[in-house]
């Protein structure tokens, strides 16, 4: 009985080997047949600040203009992540079976935010800085073999982002209450990321996760109220893709 059951299961599996055998991986619309090939992709964005303060950052504002501190002390400036989402166009280029060159110019809808608490409650603001840009990721692409129809992959690249429109980033000649902290046009990051290619009949899939941190400092130097307590903000970016080829 027991070397029935033996067989039995012995068989199973050379029945199931056979049968998946006589499937083909599927050839993902022909993504990979070629060196060159193209794509979209769309992406939700949540980005925030890292703040540098000044040594004397928690002082009062003393606006000339009114001859008096017209903000108390300040407790804290925070930056929570805000979301957005983004569109792109995708251009691959094959350098070897397992590296390639990755081109994504993207469009991206992302707000970011300061948040200022006060020892007077009432004062406790939240600025946001609402921005469009457009961003030229240029990466390289380190993928793994191809298991059915599943390729793991890392990347990693830079990117120049130049900002569009003029959006809430200008402030004029409001009240300094009223006014923003202004973030720099043009700047450029680092980026790292994971991702998957997933093969399907008539195209291929890749889920993508990425973090982004930008160079240097985005915050343009200012006299009013919420950039005099400011030594640098840098960008965090962290993206949720998926791309099509």
């Amino acid at each position: 009985m027991i070397k029935t059951w033996y067989l039995t299961i012995i068989l199973f599996l050379l029945g199931s080997n056979l049968l998946l055998a006589q499937v083909p991986p599927a050839w993902g619309g022909g993504a990979d047949q070629n060196d060159l090939s193209f794509g979209f992709s769309f992406a939700y964005v949540s980005s925030y600040f890292k703040i540098v303060k000044k040594p004397d950052w928690r002082n009062p504002y003393f606006d000339p203009g009114v001859n008096k501190n017209i903000t108390d002390f300040v407790n804290s400036i925070t930056s929570v992540p805000l979301p957005g989402f983004s569109i792109g166009f995708i251009t691959r280029y094959r350098l070897t079976d397992h590296l390639e060159a990755r081109g994504t110019p993207s469009l991206v809808f992302a707000d970011r935010d300061l948040t200022y608490d006060y020892a007077t409650p009432s004062q406790d603001v939240a600025k946001q800085i609402q921005t469009t840009t457009v961003d030229f990721p240029l990466s390289l692409k380190l993928r793994s073999d191809r298991i059915n129809n599943f390729r793991a992959y890392i990347l990693g690249g830079v990117k120049y982002s130049q900002a569009i429109g003029k959006g809430n980033n200008i402030s004029g000649d409001l009240n300094p209450l009223d006014q923003l902290p202004k973030n720099v046009t043009g700047f450029g990051s680092y980026e790292a990321a994971l991702g998957c290619d997933i093969y399907f009949e008539f195209f291929k899939l890749s889920p993508e996760i990425k973090i982004s941190n930008s160079f240097g400092n985005v915050l343009v130097p200012g006299t009013d109220p919420y950039s005099t307590p400011i030594s640098k903000l840098s960008l965090h970016t962290i993206m949720f893709s998926l791309i099509f080829e």
